[in-house]
């Protein structure tokens, strides 16, 4: 018995059709990567998506487990702390990633989005880690939400994010702002992928001296 073949018309294929030419397997999942790849300045992205691995992985166990147990146990010391180092290891490289692709003009190519979608992703992470700092439910949480909330205040963000609400804070940074970082990490990921890692700048012709060229006087 014969399946009868899909139409065109149909929004299931034209859904595959379109990914497929946005994004072809190669591309997605390419086999080897350029000779210029092989350069520190391009560890740092790795290494963000790597510490944002263990930054999400480590704050799913904490909000699981409460602050109860973040704070009086030895595991939850353990973890809290390896929270807390691996989103210093996140912001590190990821502003290494940022600097450096700046100097390298990473937009070059038709990478606007790529760039734009990578320094997005570093504006959205900064009140990330805000709101996970005023989530810890101790004296520092108590000190930095107080230090904050006059200087949001001042800009009217106050109205709309309080500092001193945990629990607003909470729902924050365990749910909307990540969804937001993993979300522009993942299409900055498959922009990437698309258009390729951005070259070095070329190396510029080097045009012989006038003693050298030919035919000029001795």
């Amino acid at each position: 018995m014969s399946v009868a073949t899909p139409p065109k018309t149909s929004w299931t294929t034209r859904t595959r059709e379109h990914a497929v030419d946005a994004l072809p397997p190669e591309k997605l999942l390419p086999d080897s990567q350029p000779t210029y790849v092989a350069s520190w300045i391009y560890v740092f992205g790795v290494a963000s998506l790597a510490s944002l691995i263990v930054v999400v992985g480590s704050g799913t166990i904490l909000a699981l487990k409460g602050p109860a147990w973040w704070h009086e146990t030895g595991i939850g010391h353990f973890f809290n702390s390896i929270h807390l180092w691996a989103v210093e290891l996140f912001f590190f490289a990821m502003v290494v990633h940022l600097w450096g692709k700046y100097w390298m003009a990473a937009w070059r190519g038709g990478r606007a989005r790529v760039w734009i979608t990578g320094a997005v992703t570093f504006i959205v992470a900064i009140p990330t880690a805000l709101t996970g700092y005023v989530s810890q439910q101790n004296f520092d949480a108590q000190w930095i939400s107080t230090q904050a909330k006059d200087g949001l205040n001042s800009t009217g963000i106050g109205a709309f994010f309080n500092v001193t609400d945990f629990g607003q804070m909470y729902s924050y940074h365990v749910l909307l702002l990540p969804a937001a970082v993993i979300a522009l990490v993942v299409g900055h990921v498959l922009l990437v992928r698309r258009h390729g890692v951005v070259p070095p700048f070329p190396l510029e012709s080097v045009r012989p001296s006038p003693s050298s060229a030919e035919g000029a006087p001795s």
